[in-house]
């Protein structure tokens, strides 16, 4: 029985062009693959740094709701504070209280309509 031998494979004898010319190709698929693995490398470092950017921008967008739905709960317990004042001032004349308490939530509502445009307007949606 014939024994097999290990090592390179010996390649059949080629003409000096033909052998320049197929090492020139192994060279440009070897830089073809080091492109390759470089373009991956950037690929994942790019995508972190998106994502990064895209966690720090929640965190601005989840402080600046917290600071905006504190000034809406500011406003709507001064307009509570507001309308126990005017029903006791009033004592009885309801149309001004209704007239106050009806401008006080309106300008509570355009406040709140304006912080949830803000955040729209910043999510692109």
């Amino acid at each position: 029985m014939a024994r097999k031998t290990r090592g390179k494979r010996t390649r059949s004898k080629l003409p000096p062009e033909v052998m320049a010319a197929y090492t020139e190709i192994e060279g440009g698929v070897r830089s073809l693959a080091r492109s390759i693995a470089e373009i991956r490398y950037r690929l994942r470092k790019a995508e972190r740094n998106i994502e990064a950017d895209a966690r720090a921008r929640i965190r601005a967008l989840r402080q600046e709701a917290r600071v905006q739905l504190e000034a809406l709960r500011t406003r709507e317990r001064e307009a509570a504070r507001t309308l126990r004042r005017l029903a006791v001032a009033a004592e009885g004349s309801w149309r001004e209280v209704k007239q106050s308490a009806d401008s006080i939530l309106a300008d509570a509502r355009t406040m709140a309509a304006s912080a949830i445009e803000r955040f729209r307007t910043a999510l692109g949606v």
